[in-house]
């Protein structure tokens, strides 16, 4: 791995989702991906919804999955049994709700048991009253993210690690597995503000959402924020060739697409489509 570990290669394509218990197994949703010639599986996730916070940032209520979605990282645990290749991320993890070292065990122990395949995403969340559910500040959580992110490399890198800040201090620890993919796992910042995409610049790579993303042109923009000095993960674009395309052109090192909650044999015919729009 050089200064910047991308995870990809040439533009790869993955899928995001959120995987609950009315979902598509994950081991069957692996192996399929795998099947039908997909990259990459990112799978995003919530704690929990506090009851009175059920709207969505965007408008009107939020989807059924958010409310129902199982653990990112035990979810990617299972699909790395039942697969060979498949790269396997969080899109995203949001770090300032996680313990950093348990964290960091977590996501090496992933990278340990998958033949370096883990790639983190992660991000600071928008739910204010599920961040407080978790001990968490609104008001300083972009600085409690760089601070926890940088902790986790420093377990990650350093046999003995020790990280001291304003919210995250800790002398000297052991802490193993170490991830095989080296120096660490290719990290990736959500968000599409300012602050996230210095974050991602500082960290390595962004994963911004492509909502929103309406013609090619739209496309190239976007990456052009950051390219092509740091290597970005399309989250869910809309499955249009010419956008898809544009992404390619521009740049893009990954692209993923949305797979929705639903029943197994929904979802492997929307697999089917998009194969053939990747095929």
């Amino acid at each position: 791995m050089c200064t910047v570990k991308t995870g990809f290669g040439t533009t790869k394509f993955g899928i995001h989702t959120i995987v609950t218990d009315e979902s598509i197994h994950p081991t069957k949703l692996g192996r399929a991906l795998e099947e039908r010639g997909f990259d990459a599986l990112f799978v995003a996730g919530h704690s929990h919804i506090p009851a009175g916070s059920a709207a969505s940032p965007r408008g009107g209520e939020l989807p059924r999955e958010y409310f129902r979605a199982l653990d990112p990282f035990v979810v990617l645990g299972t699909v790395a049994g039942a697969t060979e290749n498949l790269l396997l991320g969080t899109g995203v993890a949001l770090l300032v709700q996680r313990d950093p070292i348990q964290t960091a065990k977590e996501v090496a122990s992933l990278d340990f048991l998958s033949n370096g395949r883990a790639v983190l995403g992660i991000g600071a969340g928008w739910n204010r009253e599920e961040m407080r559910n978790h001990g968490t500040d609104p008001r300083t959580r972009g600085r409690l993210l760089d601070e926890r992110i940088g902790a986790i490399i420093e377990i990650w890198t350093e046999d003995q690690a020790e990280f001291h800040g304003k919210h995250v201090d800790f002398n000297p620890i052991f802490a193993w597995p170490k991830p095989v993919q080296r120096p660490h796992p290719p990290v990736y910042v959500g968000g599409q503000s300012a602050k996230a995409i210095a974050r991602a610049k500082r960290f390595g790579g962004w994963m911004p959402s492509a909502a929103g993303i309406t013609a090619p042109a739209g496309a190239a923009e976007q990456i052009a924020l950051v390219a092509p000095e740091t290597p970005v993960i399309v989250n869910a674009a809309p499955p249009d060739p010419d956008i898809v395309a544009a992404y390619r052109e521009a740049g893009a090192a990954g692209i993923t697409f949305h797979l929705p909650n639903v029943p197994e044999a929904e979802a492997l015919r929307t697999l089917d489509n998009l194969a053939r729009l990747i095929g």
